[in-house]
């Protein structure tokens, strides 16, 4: 067996090295891809002093003996241009986002206002100091300072930044388009009765969903038995529609298990078969297929093997390849409520748990249900895996690392797990 970390080194730098073309798309079709330039903001923002409240417009110096009475001599809304100046005893009825009139320093909110004579006249009845309530042009951007340079990760709120400096199209790194394959000649799709020795398919729906979700192109390559010459044909077309493929299934030591020695074949003998020091998942085969420079994974064939794998294998591989500098999920330390044994192979183990927070905060984790490889409903019940290094495992009350696979769910957590 190798270590995870020999296993991780050797996909990382051959995905490393095959990062995708960065290319141009509209602002609308950047959420979740990564930043490929630097982008300067070509005008400030905000890009003139504006009012914070709804108040009204002062020069601060008038109101230093406040209560203070000043005449209003008009009005300004968000969106209009301020053209009336504001002179000594005066201020002007002002709006939140308004530009600030010409002489006026400060804003008072109305709530510390009072207005007589139909509203001719306004009661100030605090003291202010100049830049009260306003929002001073370049407060938040200035003009060409760079907004966000290549790496950052283009969530909503980055596109909403960009968006407020004008900027309608940017150079991203593409996400990648997955090929998804499951293998073996005992797999069906069909929903009747199962032949004798049939199982259906349950890989290449969970990887499918599991690639969207994460956020990456997905293309379905369907089922291929255990045919050494159609698995080459089949992964030789794919490899000029995908940018990486992932299959399940044959890549142990079976008779029939054709996937890595088809991936040794169509790498030119560059692709390895692994035997990782990790449970699940312990068999892993990967290479670049040539001379697409494609590269493509082959996971176990049990469900939570092959979930497993992908979290630790594929899915930092996918995020290199796509210009992330952050590959894997979180991982943060709980308590185990109740046990998590695990017996002395050598291996590091990550067992699927439940994980919830404490009405103190604290990050609380328990085991999901059965642990067998080939039990996917655990894994389902699951948000979390457990990383249990060789060794008896984790008792009751004891601290373990966690990696969060879903962190919608990590506060609704089943009662019935707990």
């Amino acid at each position: 067996m190798i270590p995870v970390s020999e296993a991780r080194q050797f996909v990382l730098t051959a995905c490393g090295a095959l990062t995708l073309t960065p290319r141009r798309v509209a602002l609308s079709d950047a959420t979740g891809l990564v930043l490929a330039e630097a982008i300067r903001a070509a005008e400030p923002v905000p890009p003139f002093a504006n009012s914070a409240m709804d108040g009204y417009a002062v020069r601060a110096v008038d109101t230093v003996r406040s209560p203070v009475r000043l005449r209003v001599v008009g009005s300004v809304m968000a969106g209009d241009e301020a053209t009336t100046f504001v002179s000594a005893g005066e201020s002007v009825r002002i709006m939140t986002g308004a530009p600030l009139p010409p002489g006026a320093d400060a804003v008072c909110m109305i709530e510390h206002t009072r207005v007589e004579a139909g509203g001719s006249i306004v009661i100030v009845a605090e003291s202010l100091t100049p830049g009260t309530n306003v929002r001073n042009a370049g407060d938040d951007i200035e003009m060409g300072q760079e907004v966000f340079g290549p790496g950052a990760y283009l969530g909503p709120a980055n596109l909403g930044v960009l968006a407020s400096v004008g900027v309608e199209r940017l150079l991203v790194h593409p996400s990648p388009t997955v090929g998804i394959l499951s293998t073996g000649d005992e797999l069906v799709t069909t929903t009747g009765a199962l032949a004798p020795g049939k199982i259906r398919d349950a890989n290449r729906p969970a990887l499918l969903a599991r690639l969207r979700a994460d956020g990456f192109g997905v293309l379905d390559l369907g089922i291929t038995g255990d045919d050494e010459a159609a698995l080459a044909a089949l992964l030789e077309k794919a490899a000029f529609r995908c940018d990486v493929v992932v299959s399940s299934g044959g890549i142990s030591v079976g008779d029939r298990d054709v996937v890595k020695v088809v991936l040794e074949k169509l790498s030119g003998g560059t692709a390895r078969s692994m035997q990782v020091a990790i449970k699940p998942a312990k068999p892993l085969a990967f290479g670049v297929l040539q001379p697409s420079t494609t590269p493509i994974f082959g996971l176990p064939g049990n469900p939570v093997s092959a979930l497993v794998s992908y979290e630790v294998f594929v899915r930092p591989a996918l995020r290199s390849m796509a210009g992330y500098t952050v590959l894997d999920r979180p991982r943060f330390a709980a308590v185990a409520v109740g046990d998590l044994p695990r017996s002395r192979d050598g291996k590091l183990h990550l067992m699927r748990v439940t994980a919830r927070a404490s009405a103190d905060g604290l990050l609380q984790v328990r085991m999901s249900g059965v642990q067998g490889s080939h039990m996917l409903r655990a894994m389902a019940q699951s948000n979390a895996l457990a990383l249990l290094p060789d060794g008896d495992g984790i008792r009751s009350g004891g601290r373990v690392e966690v990696i969060l696979l879903d962190t919608d769910r990590l506060s609704a957590a089943p009662e019935a797990l707990w």
